[in-house]
């Protein structure tokens, strides 16, 4: 049970303070500043978060991470449906975090939605928004397999480097597609944004949920091809 607490909090965190910087910030890639500073807001919390919650429960607070560890061979299907279950409520509870805090105290989003992922930055064209996805998803459940993999031993940088690196596609997804890379991160945002009348990221949720999913089991695969002897 602990490892599943440990997922609640860790993707409720990352939801938090992620989404939560784009929304007081501003995430338009016009804006450099705030778009730089929402990209390190998710790979910090990945850092922080796998020195702390790592140790618990592998700190995936990633349904895709999570499908890419289990088909992997690294946890079992039901463990692997638990952690879906825990990093849904603690997406919500993140987005619940911010809808108070923005709420009560007359703070705007500026991103309009509760920092949930959209098709605006591909002019709604839903399949670059899926391929956009499934690319950045690649690289950052690859990354992960290969920093983790007891082959390797990369030893106590893993957390340093998988955070990085979704600081990375983060700075080329921000302004194609808002960067899910993780679909319990995009289903909370979306909810509550049409909660508040935001129906648009909810309308398009569907490319945040396959792509990121598609994107993880492709990287598991190509890296168990990669890795067998």
């Amino acid at each position: 049970m602990k490892k599943f607490i440990a997922e609640i909090i860790g993707t409720c965190v990352l939801v938090t303070l992620g989404c939560g910087t784009a929304m007081l910030v501003g995430c338009d890639a016009a804006n450099g500043g705030g778009y730089i500073l929402t990209a390190l807001a998710f790979g910090l919390v990945i850092v922080g978060m796998a020195y702390c919650v790592g140790n618990i429960s592998g700190c995936h607070i990633n349904p895709a991470v999570s499908l890419g560890v289990l088909i992997s061979g690294g946890m079992s299907v039901k463990d692997f449906f638990m952690y879906i279950v825990a990093q849904c409520i603690g997406a919500f509870a993140g987005s619940g975090i911010l809808a108070a805090v923005f709420g009560l105290g007359g703070v705007e989003d500026k991103t309009g939605g509760f920092g949930a992922n959209g098709l605006a930055g591909v002019n709604e064209n839903a399949i670059a928004g899926l391929i956009v996805e499934v690319v950045l998803t690649f690289v950052f459940v690859l990354t992960i397999l290969g920093v983790t993999s007891k082959k390797a031993a990369h030893g106590s940088f893993g957390g340093l480097v998988i955070g990085l690196t979704l600081t990375l596609v983060h700075i080329l997804g921000i302004g194609l597609t808002g960067t899910s890379v993780n679909p319990a991160r995009s289903i909370a945002p979306a909810v509550f944004a049409a909660i508040n009348g935001n129906g648009a990221p909810l309308a398009s949720l569907w490319v945040f949920i396959v792509g990121p999913l598609v994107g993880a089991a492709l990287a598991a695969v190509v890296y168990k091809f990669l890795e067998k002897e």
